[in-house]
């Protein structure tokens, strides 16, 4: 199926999009009835989006759970999905919606630590003492963020995603998830550099 078929201009900006992303012959077998081709987008960013709602939900099976709910979303919604955003950017929005919507739904329980290695995985022992020290103290000063900047910072560090993956999922220009990334490093560090004196 093609972008006419689709309802898209031949040279619109969503056709630009979804050329230059990777899960579009799957939107478009998924369009033409090949419904496995979901189970293909699923097995491609389960364990992304798993990390992802993983940083908000403080619990592994909590965030499986939150990932199942929003691939269930996803597969609704797939339908009508036209590509203004590539797949991925458009998942991770539906699992951010969904990560915000369980804390909002959970928000009297207690939250949990987050486990020593969801961060940064050590192999040596004496360097695990030492790094797990550092990764505390930075869950720490990210948790002390403002929400926006939290975000930015997360998904462009965590996720490596653009800045323009970025600001479609924070829902700002690409130039306002810029400013944003910028003050959450120098929020930062001025927080981590301020727990050494």
């Amino acid at each position: 199926m093609d972008a006419l078929a689709l309802g898209l201009s031949p040279l619109s900006s969503v056709t630009r999009v979804a050329e230059l992303d990777p899960d579009r012959d799957l939107i478009v077998a998924f369009h033409e009835g090949q419904r496995t081709a979901f189970d293909q987008i699923v097995r491609r960013h389960q364990r992304g989006m798993w990390h992802l709602v993983r940083r908000y939900v403080k619990s592994d099976a909590d965030a499986s759970d939150v990932v199942q709910q929003a691939f269930v979303r996803a597969f609704r919604g797939l339908g009508s999905f036209r590509g203004a955003a590539s797949v991925r950017s458009w998942l991770y929005r539906i699992a951010i919606n969904c990560a915000l919507s369980w804390l909002r739904d959970h928000r009297r329980e207690t939250p949990t630590e987050i486990a020593e290695d969801a961060l940064v995985e050590q192999h040596q022992a004496p360097a695990r003492i030492e790094g797990n020290e550092l990764n505390v103290r930075l869950r720490e000063a990210i948790s002390q963020l403002p929400p926006k900047q939290k975000m930015v910072l997360e998904l462009r560090v965590f996720d490596d995603l653009s800045f323009k993956e970025v600001s479609e999922l924070a829902d700002c220009s690409e130039n306002t998830a810029k400013v944003n990334f910028h003050y959450a490093v120098k929020r930062l560090r001025d927080i981590l550099g301020g727990a050494h004196e």
